[in-house]
């Protein structure tokens, strides 16, 4: 009985589009990344410290500069006279932190994803392409930094703002790239400061 229970499921599994030779992790273990498909709940609700809201900054860099500081999980838009909106965000885990200048090369709204080769080499279960929509890890919308793998985006997975989740990209709420896209052009720059680079 025991295998024909394990033939069913293998079964089940191609069917759905799954291999019966890779394992799937269970959910709890997963990484943000390894989670394409899960659709937020409507209703979830972040701490207001990570909600969107307008704040003293004191800064060098010129208004509509975005300033991100991974240490705090917080993204900056100047506004100049030293205010700032404020995003709260998903930073890179530990090994995918970085600093540098950059600019935003594109946009993209409701954008398909497509795993580097990296992260796929790292995490093999991974699709080799999503099309865009509600559960997918990209989100809402997209600003591609420079001609880096990195991006500004949203997230299926709300509950991970304010941590470090990440394979290196900023994420936020849908809501809230929304907001940061409709501001922001293509050649915005995007100063990313890290803690052992303030």
């Amino acid at each position: 009985m025991r295998r024909y229970l394990s033939l069913a499921a293998m079964l089940f599994a191609v069917a759905v589009g799954g291999s019966p030779l890779v394992r799937a992790q269970p959910a709890g273990e997963m990484k943000i990344d390894d989670q394409p498909g899960y659709v937020p709940d409507a209703n979830e609700k972040m701490p207001a410290a990570y909600q969107r809201q307008a704040v003293f900054f004191r800064s060098s860099e010129p208004a509509g500069t975005i300033v991100v500081h991974t240490s705090e999980h917080f993204m900056y838009l100047v506004q100049g006279n030293n205010r700032a909106l404020r995003y709260g965000i998903g930073v890179g885990r530990d090994g995918f932190q970085w600093a540098g200048l950059l600019k935003i090369s594109r946009k993209s709204e409701w954008p398909d994803w497509t795993p580097p080769q990296e992260m796929i080499e790292r995490q093999p279960y991974l699709p080799r392409w999503m099309a865009g929509g509600p559960g997918n890890p990209l989100g809402a919308r997209a600003l591609y930094l420079g001609g880096t793998v990195y991006r500004i985006h949203g997230t299926n997975q709300p509950h991970t703002i304010g941590q470090a989740v990440s394979s290196g990209c900023f994420r936020l709420v849908n809501n809230d790239v929304i907001d940061l896209y409709d501001r922001v052009p293509v050649g915005t720059n995007v100063v990313i400061r890290h803690a052992a680079s303030l």
